[in-house]
């Protein structure tokens, strides 16, 4: 991957969201990036990621692809709905804004491993589609294994220990989202605070239209939206790997009056038939097992979520 446009430098801020550089991540000699990278998951569990290579110019192709797919008439994007009680596919919120969560649209499609592509789901509307969304997810990927080391480093575990963590064949469950503009913006949430399933997700926010908000120190906090940026959200399961020492932070998403919000997020996810449990060497006397293991999270962490409960609590010790 070539490298992108030059960002901010790399900063942690106490009153304000951490934003942190790949190039310096990937060093194995820059300390003080890891300790920025530990103190970002300790104290708020995701960053803003610059410099991360994934070309510009791909983000909008794929931008404007999710765009495509949302303006096409109803008709032909429920050809793609989401089965009940399977992850993949189309669903929307419901036609009045009758309750105060959920108020978007969503097209789901698993684009990791390749060898359980379902073209069922994918949609046809444009010939590129697959392969945009392809060339986006391998970046991705590469992306995930250097911050899985650095992030191992960050807490001095030999580097290959979430890797292994996450089994022989880990999963990436892409997450096209539309928030249409709401008449009732301060009673209707695009999400409902939650946590994320995953081991890592990279969201790429609307570089226009601002809605994510973090709960931090009992505050909703909202996060910025960096142009070109990954944001860089930590979910249950990397919390579970790390014993409770990186948290899956909590998280909503508000509506706007005027504007539809668009963004794109990719799931990382330990393999669904591997057992994930806290990483031994993060197990001590004096910091004891603080979950059981689990095997294919999604089965619990869906149900929880539509609940509005978190499926972690379940596995607590």
């Amino acid at each position: 991957m070539a490298s992108s446009t030059a960002h901010p430098q790399d900063q942690l801020l106490s009153d304000d969201t951490p934003v942190l550089d790949f190039t310096r991540l990937v060093s194995t000699t820059d300390a003080a990036a890891l300790a920025d990278l530990r103190r970002a998951l300790t104290a708020w569990g995701f960053f803003q990621l610059v410099n991360h290579g994934v070309e510009a110019s791909l983000m909008e192709k794929l931008r404007d692809l999710s765009r495509q797919f949302f303006a096409l008439r109803m008709e032909e994007k429920e050809k793609y709905a989401q089965p009940a009680n399977h992850f993949e596919g189309y669903s929307k919120a419901p036609a009045e804004e009758n309750r105060s969560d959920d108020w978007n649209e969503r097209m789901y499609i698993l684009a990791l491993p390749k060898s359980d592509h379902n073209l069922r789901y994918w949609p046809q509307y444009h010939q590129s589609f697959r392969d945009t969304l392809m060339e986006y997810a391998d970046g991705v990927k590469k992306i995930e294994e250097q911050l899985l080391k650095a992030m191992a480093r960050s807490i001095s575990l030999p580097e290959d220990c979430f890797l292994k963590g996450y089994g022989n064949r880990p999963t990436m469950l892409a997450r096209l989202g539309l928030y249409p503009p709401s008449a009732h913006p301060d009673q209707v949430l695009g999400i409902k605070p939650h946590t994320d399933g995953s081991g890592i997700t990279f969201l790429l926010q609307d570089d226009d239209v601002e809605g994510l908000q973090v709960l931090k120190d009992g505050q909703w906090r909202s996060v910025p939206a960096l142009p070109r940026a990954f944001l860089v959200n930590l979910g249950d399961q990397m919390e579970i790997l790390s014993n409770g020492v990186f948290c899956s932070p909590m998280h909503r998403v508000l509506t706007n009056s005027e504007k539809p919000r668009m963004t794109l997020a990719m799931f990382c996810s330990p393999d669904v038939d591997h057992d994930v449990e806290p990483v031994e060497k993060l197990v001590s006397s004096t910091r004891p097992r603080l979950f059981k293991k689990v095997r294919n999270y999604g089965t619990t962490f869906f149900p929880s979520f539509q609940q509005g409960k978190r499926a972690i609590d379940a596995l607590r010790i």
